[in-house]
């Protein structure tokens, strides 16, 4: 059996020598010493487990995802996976979703005791509303669309079949804070959106967090019982449950964060646009269309790409922090041995992580750094 190791600290020193990096934390955080001095407010007054610090984070959060509660837990995963468990899912239940997502995605589904069953996916990489039908069975519980890289997904389509077919939609936000679909707040349209504050996403602490929104009081009441082992107060458990607070340390950076919110969103999409307007005209490279109705907000720049190993080495090479978000579909993922999925089930899925490429888009990124990219990408199909 292979050892397992922490491979993180590797994979950090492997980039981090690029110039041209996903990694923009040192910049970000540039004004640390103001966030330590409310860190120390929190250390003198010793409120470090569901905190005052926590409960403004969440009224200013719901109030930015124009929703009535925003609940902190522990990370993006736990968001999901206490919002399947808040509406009853239980061993036996179906959760469909897209088999092109992050692990988190269905690893929440699973451990919360249900089935995955995928749906392929469009050329804009969120899942296709019209499959979902034909993906429904009597053991159906809920769907859970994932707005990837900030793009909403067709949600009026899939709330018109979830509430035609009885069942409750859970949204994987994690890339989407602040991402709009016809001007309604991505995690607004079902009964929960899952966002997560991991630190390179679009709002980022120092380590794991999340959050869920929802409009109903009920949904709210139960994620905080589930959140906080149950507890009703001090000395009465409701339900025995889980811990999953979202820390008052990380609630003070992330309400840090949420004054640069709207600045960190702007310059993202400032900076995809620029590239769309340069990569888009390259043959062998081609870039999602962008919507007019969607405010897309690129926790990842993703494009699909010819030869797209040998462009990532060439980048790589070059001093540019190409990744892959991600070289393999969830379905045919090691773990998703036990559900019977196979090559050519979700071809659509299948082909784009065969060929897609991210490239760094963070608000720390220059215009000449930009340029490098794309000559770069020019430079190699040359």
């Amino acid at each position: 059996m292979t050892k397992l190791e922490n491979f993180l600290p590797a994979q950090y020193e492997t980039t981090g020598v690029l110039p041209i990096n996903h990694n923009y934390l040192t910049e970000q955080f540039a004004d640390r010493d103001e966030i330590l001095a409310k860190i120390r407010e929190v250390v003198v007054r010793g409120d470090f487990t569901l905190g005052r610090a926590v409960d403004e984070f969440e009224a200013q959060y719901a109030e930015l995802t124009q929703t009535k509660h925003a609940i902190g837990v522990g990370s993006g995963t736990d968001a999901l996976f206490l919002s399947l468990k808040a509406i009853g899912v239980k061993d036996g239940d179906e959760v469909i979703t897209t088999p092109y997502t992050f692990y988190a995605t269905v690893g929440a589904i699973v451990t919360a005791g249900a089935r995955p069953v995928f749906v392929d996916v469009q050329d804009d990489y969120n899942i296709d509303p019209g499959r979902i039908e034909s993906a429904i069975t009597p053991r159906t519980r809920a769907i859970m669309p994932v707005h990837w890289s900030g793009k909403p997904c067709r949600m009026h389509e899939i709330m018109e079949i979830a509430q035609r077919r009885g069942l409750e939609v859970v949204e994987d936000s994690c890339h989407g804070i602040k991402a709009t679909l016809d001007g309604k707040a991505a995690g607004s349209f079902g009964i929960s959106g899952c966002f997560s504050m991991h630190p390179l996403k679009n709002l980022n602490v120092w380590g794991d967090g999340g959050v869920a929104v929802t409009n109903s009081d009920e949904f709210a009441r139960k994620m905080r019982l589930l959140r906080n082992h149950g507890l009703m107060n001090r000395d009465q458990c409701a339900v025995f449950a889980y811990n999953s607070r979202l820390d008052t340390v990380q609630a003070v950076v992330a309400s840090h964060l949420l004054k640069k919110i709207d600045h960190i969103t702007e310059a993202r999409i400032a900076n995809a646009t620029y590239f769309d307007a340069a990569l888009g005209g390259i043959p062998q490279v081609t870039v999602p269309v962008r919507d007019a109705n969607i405010r897309q907000v690129f926790h990842i720049y993703c494009i699909r790409v010819e030869r797209r190993d040998e462009l990532q080495a060439f980048l790589v090479k070059h001093g540019v922090d190409a990744k892959v978000h991600y070289p393999i579909p969830m379905h045919l993922q090691p773990a998703a041995a036990p559900y019977g999925y196979k090559r050519g089930d979700f071809p659509k899925a299948e082909a784009i992580c065969d060929s897609v490429l991210s490239l760094p888009v963070h608000e720390f990124i220059t215009r000449d750094q930009q340029d490098r990219v794309i000559d770069l990408v020019r430079r190699f199909y040359a």
